[in-house]
């Protein structure tokens, strides 16, 4: 190199050290991502913008079918069981980070218990693994980004509610004070940082008697006590996609089920269905004076807890076309216990199902399926509308209900 290039290298060395400084800074941000920004990772830089939006994903958070199945509960377990776990790593999510009020870490806390209660009942590996899909979905861009806030997600609608319990009717259900406090304490834990493993990433999951048109556009990826877990597919069901910093900012819980309560929704999803959870719609009872009273849950008072089962009485239930008819027999039998009298009887419309005894003769018309237990020496009789449940294994076809 001659003088005249030595000397114009040394005036333009420092043009040339910045030049540098700035292409590496354009690369480091290509690499990790914008630090300004702390709900944003490097891979989220990166990724996020060749996936599809979140809102396109199947079982999104405006899905308004998220919860639905239209299988019978032993077909669907059946379905569920035929899907292999995916050929996948079961990395754990990261330890949730809380950085809120006070008053924040009590609502957090709260919806994280009742959740884990309505959703999963007493026992700690189901509660702990629902609450971690809860925090895995809080730092997930594809929802609600507070506790509450993902908890009664989709409950201001008709249809579309995240978490069965808050649009089933189940709101108005009680808790003990010893369940509470084990819920409460697990949920402390799990904000403070403690990540329950074996549910991973997921940020779904459904009880293994239903399968959702979802179920098989998602990865499953556990199970735990009687529910799959599953998380989506590609990018988005990453480590690197929980990119959201928990800022606190949780709304108020008693607000939102407030809302969620005066939601008018279609009753098929507020009235117990016999098949999937074993209760009855109404009881009807003797009085001490040998009257009949009823204990309902009808189309308007839904809202409401549904009557305890099993009880002696007459029991009105909601069935469907599909139902494994085997299933609704262990079901009334459950509903009959022991040696008082007790009977079934099934109906596929819940507007059908009459208020008090005795039938009438519409009522008779549109029964879908009656179950008498043995007593008194008498055999069980079942029978069905076998223009609904074609050749029921058991029982037989009601009279005027043949195929």
């Amino acid at each position: 190199m001659d003088e005249t290039g030595s000397r114009q290298l040394r005036e333009n060395a420092p043009l040339h050290a910045v030049s540098a400084i700035l292409a590496l800074v354009f690369l480091m941000l290509a690499l990790f991502g914008d630090a300004s920004d702390p709900h944003v990772t490097g891979a989220a830089h990166r990724a996020a913008p060749a996936a599809a939006p979140p809102d396109a994903l199947p079982a999104s958070a405006e899905d308004e079918g998220t919860i639905l199945s239209t299988l019978p509960a032993d077909d669907a377990r059946a379905r569920n069981a035929a899907v292999p776990f995916a050929d996948t790593d079961l990395a754990a999510a990261r330890p949730f980070a809380f950085h809120g009020s006070s008053a924040d870490r009590t609502r957090a806390r709260d919806c994280l218990a009742l959740a884990a209660m309505a959703e999963a009942g007493a026992g700690e590996p189901d509660q702990r693994a629902v609450m971690q899909v809860i925090l895995n979905r809080v730092r997930h861009p594809a929802f609600a980004n507070t506790v509450c806030g993902v908890i009664f997600q989709g409950s201001e609608r008709p249809t579309g509610c995240q978490f069965t319990f808050t649009c089933d009717g189940s709101l108005a259900r009680s808790y003990s004070e010893a369940l509470w406090r084990a819920a409460r304490q697990r949920a402390e834990e799990a904000l403070g940082g403690y990540v329950h493993a074996p549910v991973g990433t997921a940020t779904h999951y459904h009880a293994d008697y239903v399968y959702p048109a979802w179920s098989g556009e998602l990865d499953k990826i556990a199970a735990v006590g009687p529910h799959l877990f599953f998380r989506w597919r590609g990018w988005w069901g990453s480590g690197a996609a929980m990119s959201a910093r928990y800022t606190g900012g949780e709304p108020d819980p008693l607000a939102l089920r407030r809302t969620a309560q005066e939601v008018d929704r279609p009753v098929e999803l507020l009235l117990p269905r016999l098949a999937e959870q074993g209760m009855a719609v109404r009881t009807i009872t003797a009085s001490g004076g040998g009257e009949a009273e009823a204990t309902p849950v009808g189309a308007a008072e839904a809202s409401t807890a549904a009557p305890a089962s099993p009880a002696p009485g007459v029991h009105f239930v909601l069935v469907a076309r599909g139902d494994a008819p085997q299933t609704l027999v262990e079901r009334a039998r459950a509903l009959c216990p022991g040696d008082a009298y007790c009977q079934v009887y099934g109906w596929d419309d819940a507007a059908a199902i009459p208020a008090e005894l005795p039938l009438t003769g519409e009522a008779r018309r549109v029964l879908r399926f009656s179950f008498l237990p043995a007593r008194n020496g008498n055999a069980e009789a079942i029978y069905f509308d076998c223009r609904i449940f074609a050749s029921p294994p058991v029982g037989a076809c009601l009279p005027r209900a043949r195929p």
